[in-house]
């Protein structure tokens, strides 16, 4: 059994064949798919995914949304939070962070927008789903500053002593996609090092497809699709279980329960589920 903490179901590119893309998840064995929202716009929308497929969801404004966010939707943010408080699939505030690689955003309003949106999370008691894009020290500083009930660091590439500092934190790793390509040498050498308590399972879909699915330039081009699907956690787990030496069931068993242990309101979820 795997779970997807960090998957965009709602994204455009599934609109044709949403439920067929569960399905095909449940039948590769992803018990649970967490969907995390990105702004003010798309709450409504994870919510109501989330309740037509049995599946779970985070509230948040992305980073590389903040340049068209205000107090207004911070501020919508603490009401839907308010309203949805009881949801027992509302697990976490997501995906939320800070991202130091797209040019021309404004570090200072993510910066801002980042910190009220942990002391949300500190407010709701509720786990954070962290964007981290060439900006983990900047996160592991705001984290230390306002504390939260844990979370995980979604699509981690840095070092082990970042990894270390994020656990210091009760923050788990994300691994996805990118471990699959065989120069991610960063990427896969910290992901066997881990201690298998550090550990979550995601595809971020329809993103960061693994090799198999990855296309050329000129087969983009031509129309070839890289979509990555929640389906793609079990292989993605299968690679991550053979280059840490360990059989497939005990890294989909540890991972699950790391899971779990970070956002308890997925146990519920999945008993729910199997009754």
């Amino acid at each position: 059994m795997w779970i997807d903490t960090h998957c965009h179901l709602d994204a455009a590119e599934f609109d044709a064949d949403r439920g067929a893309v569960v399905a095909s998840a449940r039948a590769a064995g992803v018990a649970q798919i967490v969907l995390p929202a990105v702004d003010r716009g798309n709450f409504g929308r994870v919510r109501t995914l989330a309740h037509e497929h049995g599946l779970a969801y985070a509230l948040g404004i992305h980073p590389m949304c903040t340049d068209r966010a205000g107090d207004g939707d911070v501020a919508a943010l603490r009401d839907e939070l308010t309203r949805r408080a009881a949801d027992p699939r509302l697990v976490a505030v997501g995906e939320i962070g800070l991202d130091h690689f797209v040019p021309g955003l404004d570090r200072e309003r993510q910066a801002a927008i980042f910190a009220a949106q942990l002391r949300l999370a500190a407010e709701f008691g509720l786990p954070v789903l962290l964007h981290v894009r060439r900006a983990i020290d900047p996160v592991l500083k705001q984290l230390r500053q306002v504390r939260v009930r844990g979370g995980f660091a979604h699509a981690f590439n840095g070092s082990a002593q970042q990894a270390d500092a994020f656990r210091a934190l009760d923050v788990r790793l994300g691994f996805g996609g990118a471990l699959t390509f065989e120069r991610a040498l960063r990427i896969r050498r910290v992901a066997v090092a881990l201690a298998g308590d550090a550990i979550v399972m995601e595809t971020d879909s329809p993103d960061i497809a693994p090799q198999w699915r990855y296309r050329t330039a000129a087969a983009r081009a031509a129309g070839a699709t890289m979509r990555n699907e929640p389906a793609e956690v079990a292989a993605i787990g299968g690679v991550l279980a053979e280059l840490r030496g360990e059989p497939v069931a005990a890294l989909a068993a540890r991972t699950t329960a790391n899971a779990l242990a970070t956002l308890p309101r997925l146990a519920a979820l999945l008993a729910e589920a199997a009754s």
